[in-house]
């Protein structure tokens, strides 16, 4: 009950990780720039994220632009864009594949079939949270990088926006939930093996027939 009850936590947990890993790749916040200028009436807040560039006014206009252009993007950004389309797909997969394998549904099949089924899940939502941790991590330390150098004009310098926080957040997320299912999936076959089951011998009654057919003989 309790494995059952953790596997559930654990879903929970990945559920978010995968909501939160869609709604980071979406956002065009990955880091923004806020241009106040000599007055608060022109205040301009430029965002950039994986797929588009965003502009907001302070008069209340708001206006977007896609990047189409796929071999113009600094090699970080086409990175972060394969690794974190890759970790939907497998958080995805690993819902699917755990809502199968745990002990708290009826599908699956028999208790090894839905143990493998969960532990394959785990190790999808670990590489969903790996993929989803390495461009985080990448796009963080490259606006840091700009930040930090003086020969970029204070204009053109960004902060990380609040996609960055939620793909590092979902990807926390993603890693717990497929750890608990990969050693929830463990904690069974480790007991079968330190405790085999016993195999009942009975020496005495073979013993007892054959003594009891000699008897015969000799009679």
């Amino acid at each position: 009950m309790a494995s059952a009850s953790l596997q559930f936590f654990a879903f929970i947990l990945a559920l978010f990780g995968v909501f939160g890993d869609i709604t980071a790749t979406l956002l065009p916040n990955w880091k923004v720039n806020a241009d106040v200028g000599s007055n608060i009436i022109t205040a301009i807040t430029q965002m950039q994220g994986l797929w588009m560039d965003c502009t907001w006014y302070s008069t209340g206009m708001f206006s977007c632009t896609l990047k189409y252009s796929v071999l113009s993007l600094p090699v970080y950004i086409q990175a972060a864009r394969t690794t974190m389309v890759l970790s939907c797909i497998l958080s995805a997969f690993g819902i699917c594949i755990t809502t199968v394998g745990m002990k708290c549904t009826k599908l699956g099949g028999d208790t090894d079939s839905k143990s493998h089924a969960c532990f394959a899940g785990g190790v999808c939502f670990i590489l969903a949270g790996i993929f989803g941790l390495v461009p985080t991590s990448w796009y963080t330390r490259e606006i840091i990088a700009n930040f930090l150098d003086q020969t970029i004009p204070e204009s053109s310098k960004h902060e990380p926006g609040g996609a960055v926080y939620t793909g590092f957040i979902s990807a926390g997320f993603l890693l717990i939930a497929g750890v608990i299912f990969c050693t929830s999936c463990f904690k069974k076959q480790q007991g079968a093996w330190i405790y085999p089951p016993k195999q009942h011998h009975f020496p005495s009654t073979e013993q007892e027939s054959d003594a009891g057919y000699n008897l015969k003989d000799y009679v």
